[in-house]
């Protein structure tokens, strides 16, 4: 059983992945080719943002928006502390300030309470300017932006939607990446949406910030490459990854998004007496890129991970340290106190999840689980 079953999706895809990749080399134009503005095109279309600005990963996603925003010394950006490092890196990388907060523990995202809590420690003390908030949407689901709409208008802070994990989720009519001031994405592999190697996105309505993004994406180029305005980076979408993503994106849209939404509504029918299930807001959808059950406690967490690997049955811990505890922050910690974090860090287990996953599969998984903890 794979965790996350990429081989038969490619098996699935492979007279349309293939036909694409032979394209891109019969073409030989590896670096910004036809394919990268066409899945740009479509992927702001989808999610209903006015430009999408594609680029080398993730994490250089969330950094240009800090880039953009001119992120730096002095600044306080407010982002969960249960979340990966990436989220926080990219904050502390611009010399501004990471300021930790807290979530909530039935849908993992930040707590909009817990949140205007942290905005009101940082303002007593006076020590940081508190400018931006990044909100991620964990596991698929998006974070609760209605509220936290609200309290960055409050505060007059900018809001970065971090939808690495959160691409084709909703709330209402609104879909992921459509959040905020601007929005950035993942195409790891292992995404909703991923490619084959490294790959991201950024999203905006706003001309001018697009027109930045562009320009810091290739050297600070101008009007044409060799015409420099700015100090940039190297940061593209390979013509190759795009060609990729194109297929996938169509399975994506026309059937894998309703699967792994029936895949998780299977295990939450299965396991939902016996361990804590993922709760999705009314209103809300996920696009699963994780299923996360919570244990008891890291004694059976632990566990129940390892019996079932016996079984052949691969899961993982996102995420065993909170990021008030890495290492990197232990200097100088910003942060409130996060206590349903450090639960979350002992409890949390996901479980294999992907569009190929049938209903027997589920059964099987599931009735493992019960035989553990029964």
């Amino acid at each position: 059983m794979q965790f996350r079953d990429l081989k038969t999706q490619y098996e699935t895809l492979k007279p349309s992945i293939d036909a694409a990749i032979a394209g891109v080399i019969a073409e030989t134009s590896f670096i910004s080719g036809s394919p990268v503005k066409e899945l740009e095109k479509r992927l702001a279309s989808y999610v209903g943002r006015k430009h999408c600005i594609t680029c080398g990963n993730g994490t250089d996603a969330l950094s240009l928006a800090m880039m953009a925003w001119n992120i730096g010394p002095g600044d306080a950006v407010f982002v969960p502390d249960f979340t990966f490092f990436a989220t926080a890196e990219v904050v502390s990388f611009e010399g501004a300030t990471p300021v930790l907060v807290d979530v909530d523990e039935r849908t993992f995202n930040m707590d909009p309470q817990k949140l205007t809590e942290a905005i009101e420690a940082v303002l007593g003390e006076g020590r940081l300017r508190p400018r931006a908030v990044i909100p991620v949407d964990l596991f698929g689901l998006p974070a609760d932006y209605p509220e936290i709409e609200r309290i960055a208008a409050r505060y007059g802070l900018k809001i970065l939607e971090d939808a690495a994990q959160g691409f084709g989720g909703r709330i209402g009519e609104r879909r992921a990446c459509s959040f905020g001031d601007i929005s950035a994405t993942s195409f790891f592999p292992a995404k909703p949406l991923g490619c084959y190697g490294d790959g991201g996105a950024v999203f905006t309505d706003d001309d001018e910030t697009a027109r930045y993004l562009e320009s810091v994406c290739v050297h600070g180029k101008g009007s044409y490459k060799y015409e420099n305005v700015r100090i940039g980076w190297n940061s593209r979408l390979d013509t190759l990854q795009a060609a990729i993503l194109l297929p996938k994106f169509r399975a994506f849209e026309e059937y894998e998004l309703e699967r792994v939404n029936e895949a998780a509504a299977w295990y939450t029918e299965e396991l939902t007496d016996i361990v804590k299930t993922p709760v999705i807001p009314e209103n809300f959808r996920s696009s699963w890129a994780q299923y996360t059950i919570q244990l008891e406690n890291k004694e059976k967490r632990d566990g129940l991970q390892a019996f079932l690997e016996k079984q052949g049955i691969p899961t993982m811990v996102y995420y065993p340290i909170p990021l008030h505890q890495q290492e990197v922050y232990q200097t100088n910690p910003v942060y409130q106190a996060c206590p349903a974090t450090k639960r979350l860090c002992e409890r949390v287990l996901s479980l294999p999840m992907h569009p190929y996953l049938g209903r027997e599969d589920v059964r099987m998984v599931s009735g493992q689980i019960r035989t553990y903890l029964k």
